[in-house]
């Protein structure tokens, strides 16, 4: 673990990670694994999320519109890494850009992640009595994988939009995970990443670093089973205000997160 953080190329570590298979258990720790969707525009947004912790699978979904409509499920989720499926509510094919793959330690283990954007997302979504058609650049991909402590906590925004400037942008921010000197915090700017120092996170959600952001709906989840507990909260929205780095923003759609579980 002396090695690490790295973000870049990873198979010179010595550490199994992603494509290749990661053992269930390492140092008394479970695998847990997730692959998210995200698709952030002006009139829709919605995340479709496949996950395994400690071998156990949960998938949903959930889509978002700007009067404050969410709709969410878990039923007929199937996802891959170049397609997206709800059955009767979306179908999707996304792109594989390069990405952003940091390798960090955590706990008495280490966590892996990958983060692509913008991704181009075609075909349909199906809510609230209406149909979106997406052709874009409009999607974000997160894929994490990695033996997490036993408690974590973090927060974390995803985001696509345009500069004033006329260029795309897309950022991936966090506190609490990937977040050492060396993380996967990123600005694309155009679809090049540079990464970018540390910003705080507001702790109702309504900012991180120079961005405000203005809610739409919110998925959240809370349980607690004593020996696992999670607080889980996601709202869609959008930013205003300047990234990191001074250049700001014409319009911004995306999520922020705070997730703090026991597992």
């Amino acid at each position: 673990m002396r090695d690490l953080p790295v973000r870049g190329d990873a198979s010179g570590l010595g550490l199994p990670v992603p494509p290749g298979r990661m053992p269930a258990m390492h140092r008394r720790r479970p695998l847990k694994r997730w692959q998210y969707v995200g698709v952030y525009r002006p009139d829709v947004m919605l995340c479709i999320v496949s996950a395994k912790v400690a071998g156990i699978p949960q998938r949903w979904w959930a889509a978002a519109l700007p009067d404050g409509s969410l709709f969410q499920g878990r039923r007929g989720v199937r996802l891959d890494t170049r397609h997206a499926r709800v059955r009767d509510v979306l179908e999707l094919e996304l792109s594989r850009p390069d990405g952003v793959q940091v390798v960090s330690p955590h706990g008495r283990s280490y966590v892996w992640t990958l983060k692509l954007a913008p991704v181009h997302v075609s075909g349909h979504v199906r809510v609230g009595g209406h149909v979106f058609e997406l052709d874009g650049d409009d999607g974000f991909v997160d894929e994490s994988a990695g033996y997490h402590a036993r408690h974590t906590a973090w927060r974390w925004s995803a985001g696509i939009g345009r500069a004033e400037d006329g260029r795309a942008v897309a950022w991936n921010l966090v506190d609490g995970v990937h977040d050492g000197s060396t993380s996967e915090r990123t600005v694309w700017l155009d679809g090049l990443p540079e990464e970018v120092p540390y910003q705080e996170f507001a702790a109702d959600l309504s900012r991180v670093g120079d961005l405000q952001f203005t809610e739409w709906a919110s998925r959240e989840a809370h349980l607690n089973l004593g020996i696992v507990r999670n607080r889980y909260r996601q709202p869609f929205g959008e930013f205003s205000g300047r990234l990191p780095g001074g250049l700001r923003l014409a319009e911004g759609y995306g999520v922020m997160e705070e997730h703090d579980v026991l597992w």
